[in-house]
């Protein structure tokens, strides 16, 4: 995967994450995790796989949480797999 594929996952993901936080029927602790992850995902002075890393582990603790809406869960899963493509030797 090319440096731009990992550019293309995170804009797709910023832009999922984004939808989410707008979402009203979200909790508010779980909007404000997910305004985390964004900030971790646009911070360009660490390596892209560690950002997705920690993006990664957030997603999970965020996806066991009992008043999470189905459909962001959906999402929550799907951000997960892709951050996942990216490789760690960027």
């Amino acid at each position: 995967m090319s440096s731009n594929d990992s550019a293309e996952v995170i804009k797709q993901c910023l832009q999922v994450l984004e939808s989410i936080t707008s979402d009203s029927s979200v909790p508010r602790n779980i909007r404000r995790s997910v305004n985390e992850i964004m900030d971790i995902l646009n911070n360009e002075s660490e390596p892209l796989f560690l950002r997705a890393a920690s993006s990664i582990s957030i997603l999970e603790d965020i996806s066991n949480d009992p008043n999470l809406p189905l459909h962001t869960r959906t999402l929550i899963w799907n951000l997960s797999s892709q951050l996942e493509t990216i490789p760690v030797d960027e």
